[in-house]
């Protein structure tokens, strides 16, 4: 990751994830015991990864003892990513960084799996290059290892494609995150528009680290926090890397961005320390651009799991839904319950609460919109990804409704819309009976991203309140 420089006007607020359980939180080389909920994707080798790891620890260690942009160390890097590339079936492309880059610095490798739509490309990148003052293992050979092992996943998978995967391992990020601004700088608007998200994996192995998503409530995030909300790890926005890696030269352009970090010279809180171990206080990385950041530096446990939600995002952007597409939507509406405060949920987010008067459903939380007797309309939403394997998807959620009104007309409504247009509608009418199960049909929308949004509108008098907890997504 680069270092924040203070120039006035250019950081934008773009979050990294940062986040990892130390080392010793669950046995390396093994994945969570939840893993499985990640679809249909496979479950990356950390065994791999480390031996990805081995290559560059290597390569820094015959040239000087780091792998810098305009370093050999760095060029063997791009050497070894791109022979396993090419092995593996990839259209490969070294691309010179030809204006804006430090003097002598290497390529950017770029890697297509020559399959799905080219007019709908999803892009997941790391930088490749190192400080000169040390190998950077976590900085960053730790997202580099993960997103090789990825590509090399889906290869030897080779899945039906619905969008294209395109890989990326840039140059001189060190300097100022040159590489990936060559990139998208000299695309053309019509290639960067093909470009629907460009996710980024910026070390992702501190041993102090906790769980972070960039951008965790936009529609590129849901399915990288969707996986790590199905190991129970509520990842948090990454304020530190904002503007820092190579995400922010596509943000700059207008392209969907998210990705996984895991924290650089920025210290634990004692919440996050609480909710994720480690130690309070102390940085995320504690060799943070630094000599000791060597094999030693490494945080197994968040690599594993962070190269699992590259794999699922994967799969759940680019994997099509005929020969071997898989239903499992657990995870993919979050905080359903509104046990965790109100993200990712948005719009009216105050009506969310453990209101007096009234139970929840389940736990103690639960949205109260509506009930004022006045005229108002008060909503929450999120976005979801509806898995692509899925032939039936819905909605479903527990609404108690409660009135004032009375009679057959319906003066106090409650719908359910998607992208903005309405699936389904309750009022007044419907009072009655406590909590009750409702649901929408989402099947129209299996492999799509969509913004679910829950709303009630009330009239001039008589109040009608709508109560909704528990919502999520089930599916066949």
């Amino acid at each position: 990751m680069k270092r924040r420089f203070a120039v006035a006007g250019t950081l934008l607020a773009l979050v990294l994830g940062l986040g990892t359980l130390p080392a010793a939180a669950t046995p390396s080389g093994t994945s969570p015991a939840s893993t499985p909920t990640a679809l249909a994707a496979p479950d990356i080798s950390l065994t791999a990864i480390r031996a990805h790891l081995d290559e560059f620890s290597a390569a820094a260690a015959r040239n000087g003892g780091n792998r810098r942009s305009t370093s050999q160390g760095y060029r063997d890097s791009v050497a070894y990513v791109k022979g396993k590339l090419q092995a593996a079936g990839y259209t490969v492309t070294e691309q010179p960084c030809t204006s804006g880059c430090t003097s002598g610095a290497g390529p950017n490798l770029i890697a297509e799996w020559p399959q799905g739509d080219a007019s709908a490309v999803y892009m997941f990148g790391a930088h490749l290059d190192g400080v000169s003052a040390g190998p950077g293992m976590n900085d960053n050979a730790s997202g580099s290892a993960a997103l090789l092992e990825n590509a090399l996943t889906l290869a030897r998978e080779n899945p039906e494609l619905r969008n294209r995967v395109r890989f990326a391992w840039w140059t001189d990020e060190e300097q100022g995150l040159n590489g990936s601004d060559f990139y998208v700088r000299t695309l053309s608007s019509a290639e960067r528009s093909r470009i629907k998200a460009y996710y980024n994996f910026d070390m992702v192995a501190s041993l102090n680290g906790g769980y972070f998503v960039n951008h965790i409530t936009s529609a590129a995030a849901a399915p990288m926090k969707a996986y790590w909300d199905s190991l129970g790890l509520r990842p948090e926005e990454n304020t530190e890397g904002a503007g820092r890696s190579d995400d922010y030269s596509f943000e700059r352009y207008g392209i969907p961005t998210s990705g996984y970090a895991m924290g650089a010279s920025a210290r634990k809180t004692s919440a996050q320390a609480a909710k994720w171990r480690g130690t309070s206080g102390a940085a995320y990385d504690p060799c943070y651009h630094r000599s000791c950041d060597t094999l030693s530096n490494i945080n197994t446990t968040g690599l594993d799991r962070a190269a699992d939600g590259i794999a699922y995002t994967v799969w759940q952007q680019a994997v099509g839904t005929g020969g071997g597409g898989t239903c499992d939507p657990a995870g993919v509406v979050g905080n359903g319950g509104f046990e965790s405060g109100t993200a990712p949920w948005t719009g009216t987010t105050a009506v969310i609460a453990a209101h007096s008067g009234r139970t929840a459903h389940g736990g103690t939380r639960f949205a109260w919109l509506g009930g004022n007797g006045s005229t108002s309309t008060e909503s929450v939403g999120q976005t979801v990804t509806v898995p692509a394997g899925c032939t039936r998807a819905s909605l479903d959620f527990w609404l108690w409704i409660e009135t004032a009104e009375s009679g057959s007309r319906a003066y106090d409504t409650f719908s359910v819309r998607v992208n903005g247009s309405t699936l389904a509608t309750w009022s007044n009418v419907h009072a009655g009976g406590g909590w009750t199960q409702r649901s929408a049909d989402l099947s129209a929308y299996a492999g799509q991203t969509v913004t679910v949004t829950f709303t009630a509108t009330e009239d001039y008098s008589l109040q009608t309140g709508f109560l909704l907890d528990d919502v999520s997504l089930s599916g066949a």
